[in-house]
């Protein structure tokens, strides 16, 4: 199917081309390939010098036309070039038909963007899986020179040095060979959110609504709780004051147990929250170190790919220890471990979107973080003006949770850890399995 729109330059009536849209439904094929070529003997274009060759590949589709799938980087100044290794997915290359035509057109680079046409080849994803053999040594060739000189071979040849496949592995490739998803709640306790007791509290205790914690704790917990297979939530405050001594704690179990701080589901840690609302004084200062260190402590005994845990921080977003919690992310960025920090009231985030990483990597002390593992949302990006609370905490957890998967494939990638194969569909007893003979 193609789209056809006309482009102007907003002057009613003119007219200055068109752009199509052209759509093929992709192939359920999950497959990438990493492809290494090498030119030989390519003609010289270049009046001072060689060539400066690059590939451009082209995907066939349905239609019969050709669409660009691949450039690779130019080399500069050889005949005999080998282009770097590159990885392309096979639905990109050939939409997962493997005799699908594949047309490689060489070129040599011009600065002015009138790169010069050296010749073409055709091949398919089967002929190329063949691998390096004399079945993937392509003569290039160039149509208008074949059709002028009688004496013409080919404008040299490009050989596929090496094929190797990978086949693309997902999140839920994970969850389903095995993997635990671990999640734990960290709720801010301090002053800065106002008096429980005052309708301009964030942690205001309405018997009629839930409060802004609440409502993202809600939003959020409901839907991470389907990727949790226990159901069960260590559920952690931080910047109050405790009964019955006042001591001031930033890693407190919601519970008020400490050697087992886990609720039942999303709604016993709201049952939790609301009791240590009761219970304790809202204080400070606002230091996140403490809890990300105690998830960090979990996470890092174990790496073997069979758990991973997520900290949800829910906070009005004033930040004390910054640089002691730079420190901590930095070192949780190569645990298996995420951060996901969901900011509520009418503070500036700016501390918020740094820890994020996602313009600047976050580092501390010269230290880069690995791999980015913060998630920041703004709760009030959500309040929907017209009431539809549904629709915008749908909305607001779509986004808290965009990035885990990524952060999560990204861990598991770099340590070389596959998933699992998932277990076989349970068949009741009594009911064997039929085969067919």
């Amino acid at each position: 199917s193609a789209l056809c729109c006309d482009v102007d330059r907003g002057i009613p009536g003119k007219k200055c081309g068109t752009i199509i849209v052209k759509a093929e439904e992709l192939g359920n094929c999950r497959e990438s390939v990493m492809m290494q070529f090498c030119g030989n003997k390519l003609d010289k274009k270049d009046f001072f010098g060689k060539s400066d060759p690059f590939l451009v590949f082209y995907r066939s589709n349905e239609d019969g036309t050709f669409t660009i799938c691949h450039k690779t980087e130019v080399v500069k100044n050889t005949l005999n070039p080998v282009w770097q290794a590159f990885k392309i997915p096979v639905r990109a290359l050939c939409n997962g038909d493997y005799d699908r035509t594949i047309k490689v057109e060489v070129y040599d680079w011009d600065r002015d963007g009138s790169h010069d046409f050296i010749g073409e080849f055709s091949t398919s994803y089967r002929e190329l899986s063949r691998g390096q053999s004399q079945f993937n040594v392509y003569e290039v060739i160039n149509p208008k020179k074949k059709g002028k000189k009688k004496k013409y071979l080919n404008s040299g040849t490009v050989t596929l040095l090496s094929f190797l496949v990978d086949v693309e592995v997902t999140f839920l490739d994970y969850i389903k060979g095995g993997t635990q998803i671990n999640f734990t709640v960290a709720i801010d306790f301090t002053a800065s959110n106002g008096n429980p007791a005052q309708p301009t509290s964030l942690h205001y205790m309405n018997p009629y609504q839930l409060n802004a914690y609440a409502m993202a704790l809600k939003a959020v917990g409901e839907i991470i709780q389907d990727y949790d297979s226990d159901k069960m939530f260590p559920a952690l405050g931080f910047g109050a004051k405790l009964p019955p001594d006042g001591r001031v704690s930033h890693e407190f179990a919601l519970n008020g147990n400490p050697q087992n701080p886990y609720c039942n589901c999303i709604d016993g840690v709201l049952e939790a929250y609301y009791q240590s609302l009761k219970s304790v004084h809202l204080y400070g200062p606002t230091n996140f170190s403490p809890v990300i260190n105690h998830v960090a402590r979990y996470a890092a005994s174990v790496k073997d790919g069979s758990q991973y845990f997520v900290l949800l921080i829910i906070t009005d977003g004033v930040i004390s220890d910054m640089a002691q919690t730079k420190e901590s992310i930095v070192n949780a960025a190569s645990l298996p471990m995420s951060i996901i920090i969901v900011g509520v009231g009418p503070a500036e985030f700016d501390a918020m979107i740094e820890l994020d990483g996602d313009e600047v990597r976050i580092s501390s002390r010269g230290r880069y973080a690995e791999r980015d593992i913060v998630q920041f949302v703004p709760f009030r990006d959500y309040i929907d003006r017209t009431g539809n609370h549904i629709l915008s905490m749908a909305r607001l957890a779509k986004d808290v949770l965009a990035e885990i998967p990524d952060q999560f494939l990204s861990y598991m990638r770099t340590r070389g850890i596959k998933p699992s194969p998932a277990p076989p569909p349970y068949t009741p007893p009594g009911h064997p399995l039929q085969t067919q003979i």
